[in-house]
């Protein structure tokens, strides 16, 4: 089988490279300002997503004192190492496994996850965060799923490798549910993979006005949006950090699909993902449109509306791109209906898009991103 690798170099100017404690661990939960827009204290009493495995593929995961209690071991997919996926030398990926599944320290202290009572399976596929082969993701989705993962999460975008869009479509035959950064935007931005690949979901990003953001691509693809900008998550060597990007707004839908998981256990992944877009609240164009697809995430509203099966019933899917039925969703109390077309179909990326975290923002006092990758072609294995 023929495979891409995909590196990728980042030069962030003006970036503040060494995580910065912006807070202390009794300030955080206050700076969690999305936590009270998605109303994620009523989510809560419905479910916290007890015992949901989401695989963080990432930069690895540091047992941060906000998570560790729910930190896994996993794997190292980087060269030469076969770790556990406990180490975290970026911070990346301990920020995403803090969004989906942090438990902060006290009631009311540290960092509050989406689905707290879930599980992170950490698998390294980056020591820097700069460079990246698009084997090691693939091989990461793989363990993932072989691993037993229900939701894996990828805040990160490369281009089309057939290792990674196998490894993809296998985990979707294994009914998980794959979460994927749209990409941030840039000058030449495209929605990358595996975000591109029919059956995931694919997430932008939305601003504290509830709109969507600028950061965020937008594409046929992008079927949801979440909250992006200013988000706190928590950093190895117990620190916490701001940052704008789409890969925030992908760990918290991936923190949503759990709570959807645990709560209705005999669901399939493509019905998961149907509940969480045909809940979604409508912010563009009636309908569905490029920046945010079906809507803003609506945590309350995909744990309690009552939503038609898509055609075909509950069984997965893959291959099929992942969307909402024309049948009307009912609200509880106070709800506004949603609902949309089938998934449209997009061109392919290009030729190999950039690998990018999605976060890697920070707290940016001016600049420019500048990404210079390379598409090689490593033969056939």
């Amino acid at each position: 089988m023929r495979k891409f690798a995909v590196a990728v170099g980042i030069a962030i100017l003006a970036f503040a490279a060494t995580p910065a404690e912006v807070a202390r661990a009794d300030d955080i939960r206050d700076s969690q300002w999305y936590l009270r827009t998605l109303k994620i204290s009523q989510a809560h009493v419905i479910s916290t997503g007890v015992d949901v495995v989401v695989a963080v593929v990432d930069s690895g995961t540091f047992p941060h004192p906000d998570l560790k209690r729910n930190l896994l071991n996993g794997t190292d997919e980087t060269s030469n190492s076969r770790g556990n996926g406990r180490v975290d030398e970026f911070g990346h990926g301990t920020g995403m496994a803090s969004l989906i599944a942090g438990h902060g320290r006290t009631p009311g202290d540290g960092m509050q996850g989406i689905a707290p009572a879930s599980k992170i399976l950490p698998i390294r596929v980056s020591r820097t965060g700069k460079n990246i082969e698009g084997e090691a993701m693939a091989d990461g989705i793989a363990w993932a799923t072989e691993h037993n993962a229900q939701v894996i999460n990828v805040s990160a975008s490369t281009g089309p490798a057939f290792a990674l869009q196998d490894a993809v479509r296998n985990a979707l035959e294994n009914d998980v549910v794959v979460v994927a950064a749209a990409a941030n935007a840039s000058s030449e931005a495209v929605i990358g993979y595996p975000s591109a690949i029919d059956g995931v979901l694919a997430v932008g990003a939305t601003g504290r006005n509830g709109k969507h953001s600028s950061i965020s691509v937008a594409d046929p693809k992008v079927q949801i949006c979440a909250p992006g900008v200013d988000i706190i998550t928590a950093v190895p060597n117990t620190k916490y950090r701001s940052s704008n990007g789409t890969s925030n707004s992908t760990a918290i839908v991936s923190g949503a699909a759990a709570l959807v998981r645990a709560k209705f256990p005999g669901l399939s992944a493509r019905e998961v993902i149907h509940r969480l877009t045909a809940t979604a609240d409508d912010i563009g164009p009636p309908g569905r449109d490029d920046e945010c697809g079906f809507g803003r995430l609506n945590i309350v509203k995909a744990l309690t509306a009552d939503v038609p099966p898509l055609e075909g019933g509950s069984s997965s899917s893959p291959g099929v791109s992942a969307g909402v039925s024309s049948a009307p969703v009912s609200a509880p109390a106070g709800g506004a209906s949603a609902g949309g077309a089938p998934a449209a179909e997009a061109e392919p990326a290009g030729n190999g898009s950039a690998l990018l975290f999605g976060g890697l923002a920070g707290v940016v006092v001016a600049g420019a991103l500048v990404l210079v990758f390379v598409l090689r072609r490593r033969g056939r294995s």
